[in-house]
């Protein structure tokens, strides 16, 4: 089903029964990650933007203490009291939805029974962060019918939604992640990446102008579950990393407070080589998000693009979370005349890459690199011009 809102609506009333009149609809946008991968947990800066492809709830208050939850695409149908939300944890669907409301009443906000139907056209286990997605729409629809419901009139703080999406994931999915994700889909500005410092939330909007470039995301098609990826496994080896460094350099409370020169001061203090490769890519990519963001400033989108390349070599080489497929797409990328940068995106093992190409070359672009890697992976891949959206909102038809 595409997204038409009107079908979602008559979708909506299949299921749960009663008319449209008192539908609500709300969006949660994925996102894409220019540059600054695998460093949010870190403390790093990254440079996200949210995606027009999304989240979508149609909702309604019914009138019950009871959350209940379906999907245009998934035959799943899912019923937890708002008293009864951690024994979610376990829904192979519907636990990320459960663990949102779980800490929004945590944090105190006051929820009412909602009927949701979910429908997204953010790829499931592309890189574009498809859970981020529902954690939001989930969050901005429950606060908001929550809000209306008991009188409260304050305007929601979605840094603070955003605070309580990653929870979810770190605590009640079992995912390390850091704030990134849900950062962007909460934060999101249309045609704007955000600089985003991930140890204090400060953060800057910058205009994405690429005069003559399109950002094209190419979807390798193949899936990977961060709970089930070594995802966790990079987290720790890089909290050992840090451990170490700590020894030398009292003070510091993130792996990216640690300054390239200190680092190379101290590098060989640690001994295991795998947790130093880790160690070198999370330091040298937080540089590296800078200088992205000073030659985005400068309109040097070619300057842009050359640290795209060098940020994948280091993704593939130092954190090792690529594999054959996000490798060939990025080589047959490069390989497209005027592409400038490719890189892959998200957590890794599968998933998209981000690809600077030049407007006039999109077309050639897809087809190109489209046929290349059907040819070396046996798989058929995905490609979405990308629109920058925003945040998490209330659609008003």
């Amino acid at each position: 089903m595409s997204k038409n809102y009107e079908e979602l609506k008559k979708k909506f009333c299949e299921i749960y029964g009663g008319s449209e009149e008192d539908l609500r609809i709300f969006s949660g946008p994925g996102r894409v990650n220019l540059i600054g991968e695998h460093i949010d947990y870190c403390g790093g800066y990254v440079f996200p933007a949210a995606l027009s492809l999304d989240s979508t709830v149609v909702a309604r208050v019914n009138g019950d203490n009871v959350l209940r939850l379906a999907a245009t695409d998934l035959p799943d149908r899912v019923a937890v009291k708002l008293d009864e939300l951690e024994s979610a944890k376990t829904l192979r669907w519907g636990n990320y939805q459960a663990g949102v409301a779980y800490f929004l009443q945590n944090a105190g906000y006051k929820l009412v029974g909602v009927d949701m139907l979910f429908h997204d056209t953010v790829p499931l286990g592309s890189g574009l962060s498809s859970s981020a997605a529902i954690e939001l729409a989930t969050a901005i629809s429950l606060v908001t019918l929550g809000n209306e419901a008991h009188g409260i009139t304050k305007p929601v703080d979605m840094v603070e939604l955003a605070v309580l999406g990653q929870k979810t994931e770190n605590e009640f999915c079992g995912v390390s992640c850091g704030i990134m994700d849900q950062f962007a889909s909460a934060m999101g500005k249309k045609d704007h990446a955000i600089l985003l410092d991930c140890a204090t939330l400060k953060y800057e909007y910058l205009p994405l102008k690429l005069d003559g470039y399109k950002i094209v995301l190419g979807n390798t098609k193949k899936k990977r579950s961060l709970g089930e990826s070594k995802y966790n496994e990079r987290v720790s080896e890089c909290a050992e990393g840090l451990r170490i460094l700590q020894q030398y350099l009292p003070g510091k409370n993130n792996l990216c407070a640690v300054t390239p020169a200190e680092f190379e001061q101290y590098k060989d203090k640690i001994e295991n080589e795998v947790v130093r490769k880790r160690v070198t890519h999370v330091i040298y990519e937080n540089d590296r998000v800078l200088k992205a963001v000073d030659a985005l400033k400068k309109n040097d989108i070619k300057e842009l693009g050359r640290l795209l390349v060098e940020a994948n070599d280091s993704i593939r080489d130092l954190y090792e979370v690529t594999g054959k497929e996000l490798d060939t797409m990025t080589a047959e990328a490069i390989k497209v005349e005027g592409v400038i940068g490719a890189r892959m995106t998200g957590a890794g093992f599968g998933g998209c890459t981000v690809n600077i190409v030049p407007e006039d070359k999109v077309q050639l672009f897809i087809e190109q690199v489209g046929r290349n890697y059907r040819e070396q992976t046996g798989i058929t891949p995905e490609f979405y011009v990308s629109e920058i959206g925003d945040g998490a909102r209330e659609i008003k038809l």
